[in-house]
């Protein structure tokens, strides 16, 4: 019986990055040896084990068949006699095949060492078409390691095109694809994790949405770089830099998605679009099940991100509902993610990606001078209910005029 620390942690130990998850490979063995050694067996497709103390998965060496669709469409085989050739074989990439020893020896039969040298994302063999999955964690590892200019091998991303011709994604549980995407939305570039997706055609599969933005033009006076598919990854690689909050990466990703169903007589005008692209955010959320509080900002960011832009011209009824349609009295932190959004939305675009949103820090100004309203004096006179309400709300609102009015931030 020999053990490996196999995957990630030496791909990323190559690299010299940051790991904590560690996965251990173990040749020649079995269920009853493993058992008998005090690991708890919680693998239901395959042997993968807890171990005893430290808790972290060992599986014993299998090999795999593909038997139907999609990436649960195979037949595993594990035996002590499936080699660690024969298990690294099945892995995705040559940079995800590789194996350290107990001793510190790394065991490379695929030149997984190489590639990272060269920094190639590469197919161990054929057989990497027969999952599906693959294609979205090759997105996901072209945007991990973008900061590191890797790029993805042409022959890999051939097949990728393949298997998004083939109808195989189609098979990809909901669940996977967002879990897939929520990791990439995570990192430092998500950006490129939906760029390697449109490279590969199997955007249009995942997320239609925003494939349909590509090739729809925006006004040339905001929007120098002209296609909105390529603004809206601008917008989400702005986003990435100012803040690892994934609600607000995600709603910089939808914030433009009406753009998508303007008809092309009212090109490059977008009118409403902010509205437009609701039912399509609920649309993308439910299909791919992605959590309620994640669509509910896209959703908010969807309808005010362009009143943001035009705050300075906005009146003060129109400001305070603004905080009111964001729940701003009840969730304060949605008044930096949107003022955030507003600013990615602003800066992602061709030559502007430099420019100082002033419109963020007075909308977040302005919440700060009327967010506490001394309302003791209210409930004493003993008003209740909407009453209530309705007496904060016009306060604030002479707060918000008298603020606009010092011209303090302007």
């Amino acid at each position: 019986m020999k053990i490996y620390l196999v995957g990630g942690a030496i791909r990323d130990l190559i690299l010299n990055l940051k790991f904590s998850d560690k996965d251990w490979l173990v040749v020649g063995a079995n269920i009853d040896l493993m058992i008998k050694l005090g690991f708890k067996l919680v693998g239901k497709d395959f042997p993968v084990f807890l171990h005893p103390i430290t808790h972290e998965e060992y599986a014993l060496a299998r090999t795999e068949k593909k038997s139907g669709h999609g990436y649960e469409g195979f037949i595993y085989y594990s035996s002590p006699n499936v080699t660690l050739e024969e298990d690294l074989l099945r892995r995705d990439l040559t940079i995800n095949a590789i194996a350290q020893d107990q001793s510190g020896k790394f065991y490379d039969p695929y030149n997984g060492i190489q590639d990272i040298h060269n920094k190639i994302l590469k197919h161990v063999s054929n057989s990497f078409k027969d999952d599906p999955l693959r294609v979205l964690r090759v997105a996901r590892f072209a945007a991990k390691l973008a900061h590191l200019n890797f790029k993805i091998d042409k022959h890999t991303l051939k097949l990728m095109k393949i298997m998004s011709d083939s109808g195989e994604l189609s098979y990809l549980k909901p669940e996977r694809i967002w879990k897939e995407t929520e990791n990439a939305l995570k990192g430092l570039n998500p950006h490129i994790f939906f760029i390697t997706l449109k490279k590969c055609g199997a955007l249009s599969i995942l997320f239609p949405e925003i494939d349909k933005l590509y090739g729809i033009p925006a006004p040339a006076k905001w929007h120098p770089e002209i296609d909105t598919g390529i603004h809206t990854m601008m917008t989400l690689s702005i986003a990435s830099k100012l803040t690892s909050d994934l609600e607000v990466r995600f709603a910089a990703l939808c914030h433009d998605l009406g753009k998508g169903i303007t008809p092309k007589k009212l090109w490059p005008r977008h009118y409403g679009h902010g509205i437009a692209g609701i039912p399509l955010i609920q649309g993308l959320c439910k299909r791919l099940k992605i959590p309620n509080n994640i669509r509910d900002l896209a959703i908010i960011s969807a309808k005010v991100h362009d009143i943001i832009h035009d705050i300075y011209n906005q009146k003060a009824e129109n400001i305070l509902n603004i905080y009111n349609i964001i729940d701003a009295w009840r969730k304060p932190y949605r008044v930096k993610q949107i003022a955030l959004i507003s600013e990615s939305d602003a800066r992602g675009r061709a030559t502007l990606d430099s420019v100082c949103y002033k419109q963020g820090k007075y909308f977040i100004d302005i919440y700060k001078h009327i967010f506490k309203i001394n309302n003791k004096d209210i409930i004493k006179n003993g008003i209740k209910g909407l009453d209530i309400a309705n007496i904060i709300n016009k306060r604030r609102l002479k707060l918000l005029k008298l603020f606009i009015s010092s011209k303090k931030i302007k």
